[in-house]
C-alpha cells in the first residue's frame, strides 16, 4: 500500500512537473518566433514611411502569436483535466480493491469461524451421546443443542448462496400475496425455540403485502438473528407488525450496545462489519443486513435504523400493504 502510494504520487508529481515545463518552454518559444517575425517585420516594412502598413502587419503578428498561446494553454489545460480525471479513476479503484480485498478477507475468517464452532458442538454433542450411557432428558438436550446448531449451518448457508443468487441476477423472485403477519410469527416462533429468551411481540393480524415468501422470510430470520446477537440474554427483543397509510411498518427492536452515526450507512453494505475480526467479539459474516437491505428494496420498501433508547437499535422496514 505505501510503495503504491509513494510510486502513484512520484509519477502524478512528475506528470504534472513534465506539463509545466512544456508549458513554459513552449511560451518561451512562441515569444522567440514573434519576437523574429517582428524583426523580419521592420525589415521589409519602414514603419516611419508606411506607418498605418506597419501598425496592421504588427496586430496580425499579435494575433497569431495570442492565437498559438491560447492553443497550447487550450490543449495543456485538457491535458491537465484527463490527468487528474484518470488519476482519481485509477486512485479509487485501487481504494476501492483495497477495501473489497480487506472485506472478503475478513469474510473468510468470519466463516471459517462460523463453520467449525457449530460442526465442533455438533462432533462434541454425538462423541458425547456415543460414549457415555445418558438418560433420556440428556439424550434430549444434547439433540436439541445439535439441531440448534444445525439450523445456524443452515441459515449461514442460505445466506451465502443467496447473497451469491442476488449478485450473480440468477434469483428470480415471485410476486404473490402474503400474510406478513402470519409469517412473521412462524419467524418468531422458531427463533423462541431456539433460544432462551423473551420475544415481545406485538404483532397486527392478516397484513397482506404482495412479494417472494422466500425472500421475505429469510429477510426476518436475518433481522431476528441480529436483533437475538447483540441483545443481552436477560432482555427482551421487541418485534412491532403494524398497518399506517397502505404500508405495513415492522419494527425490530433490540436493546444491544447501538450503532454509531457514522457506523449506520455502512453496515448494508456486503461483507461490512463494525471492528475487525481479531476485535470484534459478535457472530456474523457481514451479509445478513446486506441481504435484509436487497430483500426490502425489490420489494420496493424502505429500511433505516434508529437509536433505542436508552441503549440499543430500532430496524424499522416500510414495505408497501
Amino acid at each position: 500500500m505505501r510503495v503504491f502510494t509513494s510510486v502513484y504520487l512520484l509519477l502524478f508529481a512528475y506528470t504534472i512537473a513534465a506539463l509545466v515545463f512544456w508549458g513554459i518552454r513552449l511560451e518561451k518559444q512562441n515569444e522567440l518566433i514573434f519576437d523574429s517575425d517582428v524583426s523580419l517585420l521592420q525589415k521589409s516594412i519602414d514603419s516611419t514611411m508606411q506607418p498605418l502598413v506597419y501598425a496592421t502587419k504588427y496586430k496580425e503578428l499579435l494575433k497569431i502569436q495570442k492565437g498559438h498561446k491560447s492553443q497550447y494553454i487550450g490543449e495543456g489545460a485538457t491535458f491537465f483535466l484527463v490527468i487528474l480525471i484518470g488519476a482519481s479513476v485509477v486512485w479509487s479503484s485501487f481504494r476501492r480493491n483495497i477495501r473489497l480485498s480487506k472485506q472478503q478477507n475478513n469474510f473468510m475468517l468470519s466463516v471459517t469461524h462460523e463453520l467449525k464452532s457449530p460442526i465442533a458442538a455438533i462432533k462434541l454433542n454425538l462423541q458425547t451421546l456415543e460414549k457415555h450411557k445418558l438418560d433420556e432428558e440428556k439424550k434430549l438436550k444434547l439433540t436439541e443443542r445439535s439441531i440448534i446448531e444445525v439450523n445456524r449451518l443452515n441459515d449461514l448457508c442460505n445466506n451465502i448462496l443467496f447473497a451469491s443468487q442476488i449478485e450473480g441476477r440468477q434469483y428470480v423472485p415471485a410476486k404473490e400475496e402474503i400474510d406478513l403477519s402470519e409469517l412473521l410469527e412462524d419467524c418468531v416462533k422458531d427463533y423462541a425455540s431456539r433460544y432462551p429468551r423473551v420475544f415481545d411481540e406485538d404483532i397486527v393480524p392478516a397484513c397482506k403485502i404482495s412479494g417472494d415468501r422466500v425472500m421475505l422470510q429469510m429477510a426476518l430470520n436475518n433481522l431476528l438473528e441480529n436483533a437475538v446477537k447483540y441483545t443481552p440474554a436477560d432482555k427482551p427483543v421487541s418485534i412491532k407488525l403494524e398497518k399506517s397509510n397502505h404500508q405495513a411498518i415492522l419494527r425490530i427492536i433490540d436493546e444491544g450496545p447501538g450503532i454509531a452515526d457514522v457506523e449506520k450507512k455502512k453496515i448494508f453494505n456486503k461483507f461490512y462489519r463494525i471492528g475487525n475480526e481479531e476485535s470484534r467479539r459478535s457472530k456474523g459474516t457481514g451479509l445478513g443486513l446486506y441481504i435484509i437491505s436487497k430483500v426490502v428494496s425489490q420489494h420496493k420498501g424502505t429500511i433505516v435504523v434508529k437509536d433505542n433508547k436508552p441503549t440499543g437499535s430500532v430496524f424499522e422496514i416500510c414495505l408497501p400493504a
